[in-house]
Parts: C-alpha cells; sequence; structure tokens
C-alpha cells in the first residue's frame, strides 16, 4: 500500500513505524504537521491509501480524515483519552498499560478502534517507556491495524458500546502544577517519579538557586543526606537534592525561557549552573554498585565469570567530550580483567547518538569544542579497533545514531533489540563524520551499502540492518528481558570452544588490516573533512546544530522524508 506518515515530529517512534512499513513492501512517506493546507497538499500529492499518525500534537482537518481512513496511534489503552496519557499513567504508578490505534473522527480520541495492544510499565523514565515498552506496542498495534485495513473486510470497534463506555476515562492535559515537587514533604520515592514523568519534556518546573529551571530526570540516592531542597553533592556533571527522607540525583537542567528571549536547551547540571553553584563535594560512584545499593552513574561495571559488562547511560544517548575521556578510562580498566568477552552498552535505552550537540552549542567556542568531542569520540573507537586480547560486543538495548551507531560498529559483535532503530549518517547534521566509519561500515556492509545508508539518510530497523549485515544478532526480547538474554548469550560466547581461536586471530588479522591502510590514515582524511566544516562559520552545521538542540520548527518537511521508501524485504533476518 501507499501509506502517508503524519506527524508533529520524526521522532523515535514515527521513525520506527517508517522503517518497519517499509521493510514489509509498503511505500511510506511522511508529512511533517505543519499547518493544514501543506497536510492538504500532501494528501493531494501523494493519494496515499491510507494515512497513520504516530505522534501528532494537533487534529487532523476534518475534509482529510471525511475522505481518507487516518489512524492515530494513541499511547493508552482502550477508553483512555486526553492528551498527556503517557503522564498520567507515569504519575499514577501504572504498572499495566497500552497503545490504541483509533480512526481520526471529530470528537478527539473518540474515533473507532482498530487496534489496542497491552503493554507493562516498570518504574523508568517516560521517555525510557516511550521508546521501549510504548513504542512496541505502539508498533503491534499499527501493524495489525493497517493489516485489518488492507484485508478490506474488518470493521473497526466503536466506542459507544457499553463496555468501552465502561472504561472511557478523558483526563486533561498534565501541566507544571501536578509536577511540581514539594521538598519540605515529599518522599524521595514522589519526588524521583515526578521527575521521571518529565525527564525528557518537558521537565519540572522548580526554583533552584534563586532561579527558575526545568529539572530533567531524577535518580534515588540512598546514603547522602542533607536539609531538604538544598545541593549537597555533584558527581559527573549531575547534582544531587536532598529530600526528606533521602536524596536525588539530577542530571540535566533547563533554565526557563525568558519573556522575549531565546529557546533555552538542557545541559548537564553542574554546567547549566556554572558559576551560581556552590562549593559541593564531588563524590564519584563505585566502580562495581553492591547489590541493593540506590545511586546514580553513567557507567557502570560488572563481571559474571569470563565476561565483563561494562554499561553506560547518557542522556538522550549524547557523549560530551568528559563523558567520552571517561568511558575511555572506564574502558581500559575493564580491558585489565582477566575475561574473555567484554560487552559495551546499557541494559536498556539508547546506546549511543555520538557527539553532544547540546554541550557544544553552550561552549564559549563551539567550534573548538565540537573538535574536542570527536577526537575523544575517535579515542574511545580507536581503543576498541586496537584491542586484540578479548571479544568485544556491542549490545543496543535501543537507539543508535550517528557516532554512536560507528561506535557499535567497532565491536567484534553487535547485538541489536529487535525494537532499536539505527541511523547511521551524519549528513542531517551537515557532517562528513568520523569515529572510523569510513573503515567499519563498508567492511561490514559493503562499499555500496555504505553509501547509500550514509546519503539517503533514512532510519534503519534491526531486522533490516542484520540483513545488510550492519549487526550480528537480533535479539527478539521485550526491553526488561534484554540484559538477561544478552548475559546468557554472553556467557555462551565466552565458554564456546571457538572463541579462544577467534581472540588469537585478531592480532594478525588487525595487522594485515594496518598494512593495507593504517587506521591513522581513515582518522587524518575523515578529520580533515570535519575539522573544515567545525572551523567554517558558513557551514551548515552550526545553524542545523541550533536548531536541533533548541527544538526549532521546520518549515517544510525535509525532502528525503516527502519522498520516502518502497522497499520489498528480502529473505534472511533474525
Amino acid at each position: 500500500m501507499d501509506i502517508l506518515l503524519v506527524a508533529s515530529a520524526f521522532n523515535s517512534l514515527t521513525q520506527r513505524v517508517f522503517a518497519e512499513l517499509g521493510d514489509r513492501g509498503h511505500t511510506v512517506r511522511v508529512e511533517l504537521a505543519l499547518g493544514d493546507e501543506a497536510l492538504r497538499e500532501a494528501v493531494r500529492r501523494t493519494a496515499p491509501d491510507l494515512v497513520v499518525a504516530p505522534m501528532l500534537k494537533t487534529a487532523i482537518p476534518a475534509d482529510i480524515w471525511s475522505s481518507h481512513v487516518c489512524l492515530i496511534v494513541h499511547p493508552g489503552p482502550l477508553g483512555d483519552r486526553g492528551p498527556s496519557s503517557l503522564d498520567w499513567a507515569v504519575h499514577t504508578g501504572a504498572t499495566d498499560w497500552g497503545v490504541t490505534v483509533l480512526q481520526a473522527a471529530r470528537e478527539m480520541d473518540g474515533g473507532d478502534v482498530w487496534a489496542t495492544v497491552p503493554c507493562q510499565m516498570p518504574a523508568v523514565a517516560k521517555s525510557d517507556l516511550y521508546r521501549n515498552e510504548i513504542a512496541d506496542a505502539a508498533l503491534e498495534a499499527v501493524l495489525l491495524a493497517v493489516e485489518r485495513f488492507a484485508s478490506g473486510t474488518y470493521v473497526p470497534q466503536p466506542q459507544d458500546t457499553p463496555d468501552t463506555e465502561a472504561v472511557a476515562c478523558v483526563r486533561p492535559y498534565f501541566d507544571q502544577s501536578l509536577r511540581r515537587v514539594d521538598w519540605t514533604s515529599d518522599p524521595t520515592e514522589t519526588v524521583v517519579r515526578k521527575l521521571r514523568g518529565a525527564d525528557s519534556q518537558p521537565g519540572v518546573l522548580d526554583e533552584l538557586l534563586e532561579e527558575e529551571w526545568y529539572l530533567h530526570g531524577g535518580h534515588a540516592e540512598d546514603s547522602l543526606r542533607g536539609r531538604p531542597g538544598e545541593l549537597i553533592a555533584t558527581r559527573y556533571g549531575a547534582v544531587c537534592r536532598a529530600t526528606v527522607d533521602g536524596a536525588v540525583w539530577i542530571p540535566e537542567l533547563r533554565p526557563r525561557r525568558k519573556e522575549g528571549g531565546p529557546a533555552t536547551f538542557k545541559l548537564p547540571a553542574v554546567l547549566a549552573l556554572g558559576d551560581r553553584l556552590p562549593a559541593l563535594p564531588e563524590i564519584a560512584a563505585p566502580w562495581e554498585l553492591p547489590d541493593g545499593r540506590r545511586t546514580w552513574s553513567d557507567i557502570r561495571y560488572r563481571e559474571a565469570g569470563a565476561v565483563g559488562f561494562l554499561s553506560f547511560a547518557f542522556a538522550g544517548g549524547a557523549m560530551s567530550t568528559e563523558q567520552c575521556g571517561r568511558l575511555l578510562t572506564a574502558y581500559r580498566s575493564a580491558c585489565s580483567r582477566p575475561t574473555s568477552v567484554l560487552v559495551l552498552g546499557g541494559s536498556r535505552d539508547f546506546f549511543s547518538n555520538g557527539i553532544h550537540l547540546n554541550v557544544i552549542e553552550a561552549a564559549d567556542d563551539p567550534a573548538r569544542e565540537s573538535w574536542e568531542n570527536i577526537n575523544a569520540m575517535d579515542d574511545l573507537v580507536e581503543a576498541l579497533l586496537t584491542t586484540t586480547d578479548r571479544l568485544l560486543v556491542s549490545a543496543l538495548a535501543g537507539n543508535a545514531a550517528a557516532g554512536g551507531a560507528m561506535l557499535a560498529l567497532a565491536a567484534d559483535e553487535v547485538w541489536c533489540r529487535s525494537g532499536a532503530v539505527l541511523n547511521p549518517h551524519y549528513r542531517l547534521m551537515g557532517l562528513y563524520g568520523s569515529e572510523y566509519w569510513t573503515y567499519t561500515l563498508p567492511r561490514r556492509v559493503g562499499d555500496e551499502e555504505a553509501q547509500r545508508l550514509t546519503r539517503r539518510a533514512l532510519p534503519v530497523t534491526a531486522a533490516r540492518a542484520h540483513e545488510i549485515g550492519l549487526v550480528d544478532v537480533v535479539v527478539d526480547s521485550t526491553p526488561q528481558d534484554f540484559g538477561a538474554v544478552v548475559a546468557d548469550r554472553a556467557a555462551r560466547l565466552a565458554s564456546a570452544p571457538a572463541t579462544r581461536r577467534r581472540i588469537g586471530e585478531k592480532k594478525a588479522a588487525r595487522e594485515r588490516d594496518e598494512a593495507v591502510a593504517p587506521l591513522s590514515t581513515y582518522r587524518e582524511r575523515e578529520l580533515a573533512e570535519m575539522h573544515s566544516t567545525f572551523f567554517d562559520p558558513g557551514a551548515p552545521y552550526h545553524a542545523l546544530r541550533a536548531a536541533f538542540v533548541r527544538k526549532t520548527k521546520p518549515t517544510s518537511t525535509p525532502r528525503h522524508l516527502k519522498e520516502g521508501t518502497s522497499r520489498v524485504r528480502t529473505s534472511g533476518g533474525a
């Protein structure tokens, strides 16, 4: 079928629906919801068989939904209605939730139901839920709805039945009055839940050091104490704030936008506060957390027999110069351990999205910070590529993009959860790219496919990535089970008879590749391109970066999304 996706942004869920429908042979195009007339023109131009809205903050015009079947993805179970479904679910501590695909109608969220799929709600941040459990359920519901529509025989379920009306619940917009933290009375669990419910957007509006800030992200701390509301420590860019019965770590802050002022953006909390921050102790996290300990760190390590697990979880998947340096130090330490397999990556959500554009944008000299950041990423990737005394596994629990996707390719094997989406390209930020991609990407997928991936700049599903050789294993698991499945698979890899032989062959293979073209050659060529971009004030990268970090609304749908994708799925997969 010819399907038009309508979305307020080409976000993670829209990307996944786009790529998965394309994998199944549908012709899929995207139109961003930038006004009713632009949407009408897109419908006239594409004449779609079906319109699907994976993430839409505005209503589809009545003349469109009355003449075309338009399916709306609502992140709530059957009967749930309102603009803040997932916010309410986190706020109320729901453990079971769902996603419903319904037909656009005059009453918001009141149209006929084409599919509804349940999902679990673990106690994690809202954005993590959205990219994982909610996204899994949404995709299943969309695929089912599309299949039912294509059959031409399915009759969607009206919502005016007694059973549906009995569970109907219309919830209002979840505003800041409901998010507000009362530091004099809210216990740690309540504070953490409020912070997690707004971790990515919109943040929790609060007063800190006599200024207004949005707090982003929250993690419980079980040992530090202080006067409720006061800042008591820092760690790796985050601040620790006391509660009535403990404390919480807050990784990021965003200043409230001043009237008439420019849009603000998130930064590591310590960087955001700058000179306002009083002298506080910097308290390092333990390398390995004891069982039952509750604290926060963005890098952790543990061992299980011959397998080491170096996990990292950076907010938004972005990696600053400082974070790359700490991860490199941790990696070298992990390589000093007597293991034969080292697994890299967190147990859920983002793997990495490459350099930290927000930190770069905030720097006194963004060009210089860009240069330092890309070199720090390259140092990390080089360390992986030159490790020859153990097998390295990149475990992608969630999405990876740009330099983060290339970081994954530096390992011997790439294992990817079935729900992850990869964006192995840099073009949309006006960059050539580095992280040794000109060595690792063609080596895996061939020169022709490498050029196609980087030029088309479209998302790739885990299944498609496996088909073309971008990843080695697709792990078909729930987000919650991914870590355990990877641990079991890694243990079997460490004990496999062929593993010792593979390790023994790595040094010779690296020497052969080095003789053909030294790693330094790839790095120098890539960085020459990056340097010319970073230090050219007129390069598109600078305006694209500024628009990205400030979430500037585009004026039109990018051409590569309008053109979309049409691909018949090849045989193979996981």
